[in-house]
């Protein structure tokens, strides 16, 4: 039974050292605990955008929201091969975008509205989103076919367990957590969803 035993042993160590290495958003681009400016509630991590009561219902599918939100109105993106209908951002692109327009500041939340952190350099998106990649907007079967160079959300896979419309789609929208992962649980540079190695992650929704 030694040998048995000694396997089971190594299995339980293989299985804690995955727990430890797990991704999440401690230590990450999101991880705003060790920040001046959140001192004040004691330098916790998930404040700063969730709060277990009182918390705003103006967004629509924003869980438990504890951030101020943006009211900027933005410009959209635009293109001759654009061939979905745009909208002002909503729902969690909405929520991104109150701290990545730049107008809001990163110490809005709660009952602070004063706040003077503001995201700069290059994560500053501003009000203009006519040179991003555009979100809120419907991902169909239907879009997939008059586009020609997306595929169908609905049959494809994701490679993250299920399709894209299950994994990558909100509401069956494309928005900014269709490639970025908020809570950085997959470890990916710039929190993206999974690997862009040979642009994967690109090459996921667009049939180039």
């Amino acid at each position: 039974m030694k040998p048995v035993k000694n396997v089971c042993l190594v299995i339980a160590a293989l299985f804690c050292f995955q727990l430890m290495q797990a991704q999440t958003i401690v230590g990450s681009k999101h991880d705003f605990s060790t920040q001046a400016w959140n001192t004040s509630v004691g330098q916790q991590i998930c404040i700063v955008c969730h709060t277990p009561h009182n918390a705003s219902t103006t967004v629509t599918d924003a869980p438990l929201w504890n951030h101020a939100s943006t009211a900027s109105t933005f410009t959209l993106y635009s293109s001759s091969t654009l061939n979905s209908t745009m909208s002002q951002p909503d729902a969690s692109s909405k929520l991104c975008l109150s701290c990545h327009d730049g107008t809001v500041a990163l110490e809005n939340f709660g009952t602070t509205t004063n706040g003077t952190h503001f995201i700069t350099s290059v994560y500053n998106l501003g009000s203009g989103l006519n040179n991003d990649h555009p979100v809120s907007f419907t991902y169909d079967a239907a879009l997939a076919t008059t586009d020609g160079g997306l595929k169908n959300p609905t049959t494809t896979a994701s490679g993250l367990g299920g399709t894209i419309s299950q994994n990558m789609l909100f509401g069956g929208k494309m928005q900014c957590a269709s490639c970025h992962d908020v809570h950085n649980s997959a470890g990916q540079p710039k929190l993206l969803l999974k690997s862009n190695a040979a642009s994967a992650l690109c090459l996921t929704c667009h049939a180039k």
